[in-house]
């Protein structure tokens, strides 16, 4: 857990990073990520890896969602910061973290797979290894995607800039890269 938590860390500028970046900047903001804080990072890196995991009893993030918690009798608030009350309201601090990708909400979500499930045929899927020989797209969606993509850069050279998020199937992880997929999710399909 620990080694991939580093690699992850070490590789977010191939993903989530990169996507945050270009999604801003093509706006012209630029986006903050306090939590790559090199300090911040040092701590965190450090944390015992058995104390970072989550499971149906322990939330994710639980250890930082606790250090904002000021019901959280070691979060080590002083008397002052109690009284001004909490940094954010228990039911946002306590919710379920959303995948990047989910944060838009379910319906557009549910949306796009349906566009795609109406766009893609089901033979055009199973001969996509043909069409798409590397990174093949292995559902609807991502075949949709992949087509797209390649309309608008269809160089060589684009898709070798391209990054593939690969999930952790020998953890149990799905393809499909909706937090949704994944079976410990409150709103799991």
């Amino acid at each position: 857990f620990h080694t991939e938590t580093v690699n992850r860390v070490k590789n977010l500028h191939t993903s989530d990073c990169l996507r945050a970046n270009k999604s801003t900047m093509a706006w012209g903001l630029e986006a903050r990520v306090p939590f790559l804080d090199k300090e911040f990072l040092e701590v965190a890196m450090n944390v015992r890896p058995e104390d970072k995991l989550c499971s149906k009893d322990i939330m994710e993030k639980a250890i930082i969602r606790r250090a904002f918690d000021v019901e959280f009798p070691d979060a080590g608030f002083t008397p002052e910061e109690l009284a001004q009350g909490p940094y954010l309201p228990r039911d946002v601090l306590w919710r379920q973290k959303e995948q990047f990708s989910d944060g838009v909400g379910y319906s557009w979500i549910d949306s796009l797979k349906a566009q795609a499930d109406a766009r893609v045929s089901d033979a055009a899927l199973a001969a996509a290894s043909e069409r798409f020989p590397v990174d093949t797209p292995e559902t609807k969606e991502a075949y949709l995607y992949r087509e797209i993509f390649e309309q608008h850069f269809p160089q060589p050279a684009c898709l070798q800039s391209v990054v593939r998020w690969v999930p952790r199937t020998d953890w149990g992880c799905s393809a499909d890269p909706s937090g949704r997929a994944q079976k410990i999710h409150d709103k799991a399909y």
